[in-house]
């Protein structure tokens, strides 16, 4: 099953993260690799699921993104961020691959695929090896038709109100 969260709205790691609560919860493994988000430490950086009995949850989060892709300071050249985001792919691959996962998150992949770091045909393919038993979620803003139409389920996250638009900065545990 391939579940899309999508948008301009707060929200669609949020739903993803959520997610991967609920399948830990039954006893499932996750797997949460981030295409564009980069070295600095988010909320889902410090997260240590553990369970009712005290034993550790199998959740593991993996960072393959360099950060924001020519904004907010960007200095990396573009070619570095396809890298990194060609190297996110092969590690979904490999994983997916590996059938240890019973779902793993591409968070941001929308956005790397939306700036032309990956193409949706090679993400497409990747996603067409996650066996029926498995789950995958894609996230990010601006996601493709092509996804849209290859997804099961698809949420859009819109947006009506952002404290942003009066000039606030993102406020640490709710959007970062």
């Amino acid at each position: 099953m391939v579940v899309l969260f999508t948008g301009n709205g707060k929200g669609k790691t949020t739903a993803a993260l959520g997610q991967a609560v609920r399948t830990v919860g039954r006893d499932r493994k996750v797997l949460m690799i981030q295409f564009i988000k980069g070295p600095w430490k988010s909320g889902e950086d410090f997260i240590d699921i553990t369970k009712r009995d005290g034993e550790k949850a199998e959740f593991k989060l993996v960072k393959k993104g360099l950060g924001f892709v020519g904004i907010l300071g960007d200095r990396l050249p573009r070619e570095d961020h396809a890298n990194a985001a060609r190297d996110a792919l092969e590690y979904f691959r490999k994983e997916a691959a590996g059938g240890q996962w019973d779902l793993i998150i591409l968070d941001e992949i929308n956005v790397a695929t939306s700036l032309g770091l990956l193409t949706e045909g090679e993400v497409l393919e990747a996603v067409g090896i996650i066996p029926p038993d498995k789950f995958v979620i894609l996230t990010g803003r601006n996601a493709p038709q092509s996804f849209v139409d290859r997804a099961d389920l698809v949420t859009e996250m819109r947006e009506i109100k952002h404290p942003f638009n009066d000039g606030k900065m993102a406020k640490i545990a709710i959007e970062f």
